[in-house]
C-alpha cells in the first residue's frame, strides 16, 4: 500500500529541511507528528444518550475510524453532570489515517471556512498544536442527511519534541494554513 502524500512530503523535504535550517546534528532530532486526537464534548449527551450515538457516528466516518467515548471525571450539580457519565466522544489517529486525514483538514476543510483568514499559531510550549472547528459540516465526508445540527470539534496535533518552534515549522511545512503577521518590522 502506497504511503500517504504528506507522509512522502515529511520524509523527501520537510524532514532534511528541518535538519538543514535548525543546524540539527541527526534527522532523530527534528520533530514528528506522533498523533492527532479529534474530540467532541456534547452537553446535549447529558440528557440524550441518542445525540452521543449519532455524533460518534458521523466522528467516526470523518476518522475513518471507531470512536471512544468519554465520561465525566466529576460531579457537577449546576449541569445535572454526574462522575462517570459519558459526555462525549474522541478518536485518536496516528500512522497512515493521521497523514490522510491531515491532508484532508489542509487541502478540503479549513478552504471550506467561511471568511476564513487562517489559524493561529499558538502552540502550547510543549510542540503540540490545538485547534478548534466550530462547525464539523467542513469536512466533505458529513453530508446534510447525517446531522441535523452543527458541532464543533477539538484537534490537537501532538509532536515527539518539546519545542514550539520546530513544530510550529512542521506544520507549516505540511502546509498549515496559518494566519499571516500583521506585525511591521
Amino acid at each position: 500500500m502506497a504511503k500517504p502524500r504528506l507522509q512522502e512530503l515529511y520524509n523527501a523535504k520537510i524532514l532534511p529541511q528541518l535538519v538543514k535550517d535548525f543546524q540539527l546534528e541527526n534527522v532523530m532530532e527534528a520533530p514528528k507528528l506522533s498523533k492527532i486526537v479529534l474530540n467532541i464534548g456534547a452537553k446535549e449527551a447529558v440528557g440524550d444518550a441518542k445525540a452521543l450515538n449519532k455524533i460518534s457516528e458521523v466522528l467516526g466516518i470523518i476518522a475513518g475510524q471507531k470512536t471512544v467515548r468519554t465520561k465525566a471525571k466529576k460531579s457537577i450539580a449546576g449541569f445535572k453532570l454526574r462522575e462517570g457519565m459519558p459526555i462525549g466522544v474522541k478518536v485518536t489517529l496516528r500512522g497512515q489515517n493521521m497523514y490522510e486525514f491531515l491532508d484532508r483538514l489542509i487541502n478540503l476543510a479549513l478552504p471550506k471556512v467561511r471568511d476564513f483568514q487562517g489559524v493561529p499559531t499558538k502552540l502550547d510550549r510543549r510542540g503540540n498544536y490545538n485547534l478548534g472547528i466550530r462547525d464539523w459540516s467542513i469536512f466533505p465526508e458529513v453530508h446534510h442527511e447525517l446531522t441535523d445540527k452543527a458541532v464543533g470539534m477539538n484537534i490537537t496535533f501532538q509532536t515527539n519534541k518539546e519545542s514550539d518552534e520546530l513544530a510550529l515549522a512542521m506544520l507549516k511545512g505540511f502546509g498549515m494554513p496559518f494566519v499571516k503577521s500583521t506585525k511591521a518590522a
